[in-house]
């Protein structure tokens, strides 16, 4: 039997909680056997919204947390003052090794800030990147960072290169991926200062396959499996993606109900369709991991609903299973090693 891994859920997080959290959290237990969710919240609250569902009993625990942080909250002050919020209890139950994982959906800053103090970074992990998966005609691809280091370093994208490469070839099962940094140009004198001093750090990592530099517009192509960059360009690839993907469906929707014929069309084509903009779903996908850390935590989406919480419960599963946390220790071990 596999071995059973416990992911804690801030069910006070996000636009729609507790009600998709809870959801969230009973699909994804009655959907894989071998995990545990323990919903961190307050606890009446949690206990009256579980009540509506069914599910085995044993793997749905409630952890109570009597204060919430709010988004429009400074993050390391709500950290530091709301010792017993959803977000700090979650991430305490990952320090405490009680917890394999924690996912929310609430504050950015507070998930960042918490991270790092509460969870702590891996040693020689400079900076703990965001690292969503993004939908491309070829399936996906890992966009790191998105949110995390907007005033990165070159060492600090050369450790994101590394472990985003962990990342796809271990959880998503990309033999051998393909690494590139985001540029204005695909020749090497182009980019900002960062991208100009990064690029030959990057040519000569023998333990990634780097294959220059990627323009936003061949990003969706699949032209790389690891997009490096730092969180801000990365946060406006992402939103920017996320937004056009949003728009074009809906103009495709509104385009089949124009007319009988088209609506006929369209429901020849719906099923092949369907499968398609499915492709292009990022709740599909789940949260994004806060990659480094010693523990695993995972940001969604602010309005993330049930399928994304689903969905970012069960990435944690493989996280686990395939070690990922050691393999960027050894990683950044060897790194060590060869500097000296």
């Amino acid at each position: 039997m596999a071995e059973m891994t416990r992911v804690a859920l801030d069910a006070m997080g996000g636009d729609n909680a507790p009600v998709e959290m809870v959801k969230g959290a009973v699909d994804a237990v009655n959907k894989e056997q071998n995990v545990t969710v323990l919903l961190v919240g307050i606890e009446e609250i949690v206990r009256e919204e579980l009540g509506k569902y069914s599910y085995d009993k044993e793997r749905i625990q409630v952890v109570g947390a009597t204060e919430v942080i709010e988004t429009a909250e400074p993050p390391v002050n709500a950290i530091r003052k709301k010792k017993d919020s959803s977000i700090v209890v979650g991430m305490k139950l990952v320090k405490k090794g009680e917890a394999d994982a924690f996912v929310s959906a609430g504050s950015s800053g507070a998930i960042l800030v918490g991270g790092q103090t509460l969870v702590g970074r891996i040693k020689g992990i400079e900076r703990p990147p965001l690292a969503p998966l993004i939908p491309t005609a070829k399936g996906v691809s890992l966009l790191i960072d998105c949110g995390a280091n907007v005033d990165a370093r070159p060492s600090h994208l050369v450790q994101f290169a590394k472990m985003g490469s962990i990342y796809m070839e271990h959880v998503v099962g990309v033999e051998n991926p393909k690494v590139a940094i985001v540029n204005i140009g695909a020749e090497e004198e182009k980019g900002n200062a960062l991208v100009k001093e990064t690029f030959p750090l990057l040519k000569e990592q023998t333990d990634i396959n780097f294959t220059g530099s990627i323009e936003a517009r061949n990003i969706p192509y699949g032209d790389a499996d690891v997009i490096v960059s730092e969180a801000f360009a990365g946060n406006i690839i992402l939103k920017l993606y996320e937004g056009l993907g949003a728009v074009l469906v809906s103009k495709i929707k509104d385009g089949m109900m124009t007319s009988t014929r088209s609506k006929l069309g369209a429901l020849l084509v719906k099923p092949a369709l369907k499968e398609t903009l499915k492709a292009f779903d990022a709740t599909e996908y789940g949260g994004a991991p806060l990659l480094g850390l010693r523990g695993l935590v995972v940001k969604t989406h602010g309005s993330a609903k049930a399928k994304e919480v689903c969905n970012s419960i069960i990435q944690c599963i493989t996280f686990k299973e395939q070690k990922i946390n050691d393999k960027i220790m050894e990683c950044i071990q060897t790194e060590s090693r060869s500097d000296e």
